[in-house]
């Protein structure tokens, strides 16, 4: 169906359309007044247009009445939707309302409730104080009920000790009469006592005499043994050395005379006297320490075993050690003596890393309290710590003589040494990963 705007605007065009028409038929009408059958097309056509015009306007007035219920509609929908936008703001406002009242009530039912809790704690308050104070009175009524029996136990107590002073009185007299039989005893006991007092007195003046002489005679026995073992050793050296040199004569000047076993024998008897003469040094020096005198002064122990590292001699294609020499504080002692300390501590250290590619010894040292504690690290065959008691005695050796030569009396020495300077010496091992050698020695005063 046509609406009344499109109705209009085809009617419009059909009159145009018209109007051409009829101004080309007036046209054509006074060119060519004696062409008839042009003009009775021209009157047909007006009558049809004529006709479609009486139809347009039909469909407008059709058009017109659809366009006047269609604004009619939409007033009444635009009145509804009016009443409804008023109904929903009403609605919005009651909602709003009722939310308020809500929030309020909400409010109001929070605070309630923590009136509620509040009175419940004072009610669960109230009734512990409640249950507390009938504990309390019960306990008050037993205590009454206990101290009432307890006065009168009490009292029966009271009579009977009445009853026992009666009958301690008669005994306090009876033993007044003891104690005087017993003072007399005691003054008897006493004079035994200190009859018998003069006695031990006498007996620990006799025991301090015989001990001062048993220590003279210990004293006289030691001296005696360290110059046994300084003369058996030092009359030890000239027959070794006649060994010795005898040995090498037969070696140098007659050893075409000898085969190659003879001449074996006789190297292995240049060597054992070689070997029992360091012995015999090392007995001398060990018997030695008992009788030198050790004389304290400051010593500059870094030049000291900068000394000691110069010195030291090294044979043909032997591995010579790299040296990490730490700060060394100055100490107190003999300087000779623990010269002799430092020699034994760093050639061991030497020896026992021959067999590894490189040799790196360490050389550091920290104060303990009074002391100054002095140590020498290497990386070498170490021992076993199970052996740790044979470590610093005479003649104990934790490796063989084909392994690793020597005496067996450095660190004896260096014991010794260490503990005439009221010191201490102790070490640390791991089997083929080094040995540390420690050593204490009294610090300088600031």
């Amino acid at each position: 169906m046509f609406s009344p705007y499109n109705v209009l605007a085809l009617e419009k065009s059909h009159y145009v359309h018209f109007l051409h028409i009829l101004k080309y038929g007036l046209l054509v009408k006074h060119m060519k007044k004696n062409d008839s059958d042009e003009l009775i097309i021209a009157n047909r056509e007006i009558a049809f247009q004529n006709e479609e015009k009486e139809d347009r306007a039909a469909e407008l007035a059709i058009a017109n009445k659809e366009l006047i219920f269609q604004n009619e509609e939409k007033e009444n929908r635009a009145a509804e939707l009016v009443i409804a936008n008023k109904e929903l703001a009403f609605q919005n406002e009651e909602k709003e309302n009722r939310a308020a009242e809500l929030v309020i009530a909400n409010k109001e039912l929070a605070f309630q409730n923590e009136e509620k809790e509040n009175r419940a704690a004072e009610l669960v308050i109230a009734n512990k104080e409640l249950i507390f104070q009938n504990e309390e009175k019960e306990n008050r009524a037993a205590e009454l009920v206990i101290a009432n029996k307890e006065l009168a136990f009490q009292n029966e107590e009271k009579e009977n000790r009445a009853a026992e002073l009666v009958i301690a009185n008669k005994e306090l007299a009876f033993q007044n009469e003891e104690k005087e039989k017993r003072a007399e005893e005691l003054i008897i006991a006493n004079k035994e006592l200190k009859n018998a007092e003069d006695d031990i007195r006498k007996l620990n003046d006799e025991l301090e005499q015989k001990v001062i002489q048993r220590t003279a005679q210990l004293e006289s026995v030691n001296k005696e043994l360290e110059s046994f073992s300084y003369s058996v050793s030092h009359d030890l050296r000239a027959p070794i050395r006649a060994i010795n040199g005898y040995t090498r004569i037969l070696t140098e000047d007659y050893a075409e005379n000898f085969d190659p076993d003879g001449l074996k024998i006789l190297q292995s008897i240049i060597r054992n006297s070689k070997k029992m003469g360091e012995l015999i040094d090392d007995l001398l020096a060990f018997s030695k320490l008992g009788r030198k005198q050790v004389s304290f002064s400051e010593i500059d122990m870094l030049h000291l075993v900068n000394m000691v590292r110069e010195e030291s001699l090294f044979e043909d294609g032997e591995n010579i050690p790299e040296f990490e020499i730490a700060e060394l504080p100055n100490a107190k002692g003999d300087q000779s003596l623990i010269k002799q300390v430092w020699i034994n501590l760093i050639s061991n250290a030497i020896k026992y890393s021959k067999h590894k590619e490189k040799t790196k010894i360490e050389i550091g040292a920290h104060k303990k309290n009074q002391l100054i504690v002095y140590y020498v690290k290497d990386a070498g065959a170490g021992f076993d710590m199970q052996y740790y008691d044979k470590l610093f005695g005479v003649f104990q050796r934790l490796h063989s003589q084909e392994e690793f030569e020597g005496t067996g009396i450095g660190l004896a020495i260096v014991q010794k040494i260490v503990q005439r300077h009221h010191g201490t010496v102790w070490a640390e091992s791991v089997i083929n990963e080094g040995s540390c050698f420690y050593f204490s020695l009294p610090a300088i005063n600031d």
